[in-house]
């Protein structure tokens, strides 16, 4: 029989935050997702690893928390999951995170080093250092966003043939449209509205984001699983890696996992590399 996740709830920052909790025993892993996602992109990662307690965080502005108005700062995420952390008192947990997630979940490695024993980030969004206090990249196309919508249905039959999507996993692109919508009025609207979506893009080369003096505090072991094909800073390819090439060297015990053939959404297109990793790295860390 497949778990069912609890949904439950916290303040911080004058937010609610959503947390979906599988009950089970521990070591706990605690997964973080990515700009515009939701913490039930991960139910289908999380499905092989019965038994275990795992948690899944909805950020501020994402699925069921609370939507802030803009503008979005990526330092606000960690406070939260450190928040999270605190909240559960969680300790030598397996942190996860894809993207936004990763930055969110190195945030927390530097703020509440208890909280884990060891980090897999998943194609982070964690630049290169040059490119903190530059030009911001144009994400205005995410305003454009169809934001109304009849069904979950409706939108996985919109995107399933449509690039990216094409190349998930269909049960991963299922749960997407499943959580990623909330009810409105009769119909459905995206649980992470375009503005929020656009301000996070916006803000992400803020010399605030730059969290390299975090980087270089973390003493976990750390795995950076990034895509192969890496982002020209001058177009804005949601599709391609935003990891620094050289992430892993950052960490003082950092090793690097290359998908040559993946897109920046590894956890969707390949998620039994995520699963592999996460085990090795449980396997590495051990008590």
């Amino acid at each position: 029989m497949e778990r069912k996740p609890e949904l439950k709830t916290i303040r911080n920052e004058d937010q609610e935050l959503a947390v979906w909790e599988w009950a089970g025993e521990g070591p706990l892993i605690l997964f973080a997702h990515a700009t515009g996602f939701h913490g039930r992109c991960w139910d289908r990662i999380i499905a092989e690893f019965p038994g275990r307690q795992c948690l899944a965080v909805d950020a501020r502005g994402h699925g069921r928390s609370s939507k802030p108005e803009p503008p979005c700062h990526w330092r606000a995420f960690g406070r939260d999951l450190a928040a999270i952390a605190q909240q559960w008192d969680i300790r030598g947990a397996i942190g996860v995170g894809h993207s936004m997630g990763g930055h969110i979940t190195t945030q927390v490695a530097a703020l509440r080093p208890e909280t884990y024993r060891g980090l897999l980030l998943v194609d982070p969004t964690i630049f290169p250092l040059d490119y903190y206090g530059t030009e911001p990249p144009d994400a205005h196309f995410t305003l454009r966003r169809r934001n109304t919508w009849n069904s979950p249905e409706e939108m996985f039959e919109r995107f399933r043939n449509r690039v990216p999507f094409v190349n998930w996993r269909p049960e991963i692109l299922r749960d997407y449209c499943e959580y990623g919508l909330l009810p409105q009025d009769g119909e459905f609207v995206l649980a992470c509205p375009p503005p929020v979506e656009a301000s996070i893009y916006l803000n992400s080369k803020e010399p605030g984001s730059n969290i390299y003096p975090e980087i270089a505090t973390v003493q976990h072991p750390v795995v950076v699983m990034r895509a192969g094909k890496t982002r020209n800073p001058e177009i804005f390819d949601l599709s391609a890696s935003p990891t620094a090439p050289d992430l892993a060297s950052k960490f003082a015990n950092g090793r690097e996992v290359v998908l040559e053939a993946a897109s920046h959404y590894i956890p969707m297109e390949w998620p039994e590399m995520v699963v592999e990793e996460i085990r090795a790295l449980e396997a590495a860390t051990a008590f």
